[in-house]
């Protein structure tokens, strides 16, 4: 009997991802056998994780916080998206070494304007956060149209480094904190920051909203999302959206990278979003 090809995903923390339910969701879809876990790996213990998970056969994993950077660093090749983010969250084993790709912009674009229908041509884009998913999406932010990135981080250095290796510094630039008070207002919000992890309550001004189209976007999904999304409909975004969908489609990405084909996403995440909402419910 064959045994299924393994994957898995590895973060600290990692007990609380969706990714083995929704690849598991996929293998069922495209009847493919597979086999895909979550590994709890410490920064420092990140390399000798990655070489036992060979050493078990394992084929192919998708890295979350605090790794994608890490990760990008051990690749030996990698896509022109995962070299435009300088970060990996989906790698594959081929023998020889890592290869490394970055699927988060594409999927956090893809449901932005495919599942949610938003236009992000010609908006004004705050990036919270310069880490490895700022970095991630970033890139696919400016691909999709977005007529200013403005990134702000509480480690300058790290805001000034993300804009430097996107190479576009009549749109993405760098700006302090403690200036948030004076960049005027935005159309789009994204945060790849820990906010909602650190505290109950997000404390950005309500000035950064373009009044009534302003989209705000939280990388991160559940409750770590949720002071932020409040913060948000309390500024008067005119839409808040969390990560789910953007995680669901950026495993079809990754899927599709080890597998060959997309599976539909649509059912996916009709399910995981059911779910979220009668667990929200019930709190």
């Amino acid at each position: 009997m064959t045994t299924p090809a393994r994957y898995a995903v590895v973060g600290r923390p990692i007990a609380h991802s969706l990714s083995p339910r929704i690849h598991a969701a996929f293998a069922r879809e495209t009847g493919i056998a597979l086999t895909y876990t979550a590994i709890e790996a410490a920064p420092e213990e990140f390399e000798a994780v990655l070489a036992a998970f060979v050493a078990e056969g394992g084929r192919g994993l998708n890295v979350t916080l605090p790794h994608k950077e890490r990760a990008f660093a051990l690749c030996a090749e990698a896509t022109p998206r995962a070299r435009a983010a300088g970060a990996a969250n989906t790698l594959t084993w081929t023998g020889g070494g890592w290869h490394g790709d970055n699927t988060d912009g594409a999927g956090l674009v893809r449901d932005l304007t495919e599942r949610r229908r938003h236009d992000l041509r010609g908006r004004r884009c705050l990036l919270l956060g310069a880490g490895g998913a700022a970095r991630g999406v970033a890139p696919l932010l400016l691909d999709a149209g977005v007529s200013e990135l403005i990134v702000v981080n509480r480690t300058a250095e790290r805001a000034d480094a993300l804009c430097l290796a996107l190479g576009e510094p009549a749109r993405a630039r760098a700006r302090y904190w403690d200036d948030l008070d004076a960049l005027g207002d935005f159309g789009m919000i994204v945060n790849a920051t820990s906010l909602g992890r650190e505290q109950s309550r997000v404390g950005l001004p309500f000035g950064l909203v373009a009044p009534g189209h302003c989209l705000a976007v939280d990388l991160s999904y559940g409750e770590a999302a949720v002071p932020f999304l409040a913060w948000a409909r309390a500024a008067g975004c005119a839409d808040a959206v969390d990560g789910l969908g953007m995680l669901v489609e950026q495993a079809a990405e990754s899927f599709q990278r080890w597998h060959g084909v997309r599976p539909d996403t649509g059912p996916v995440y009709a399910a995981l979003r059911a779910r979220a909402d009668a667990l929200a419910t019930a709190d």
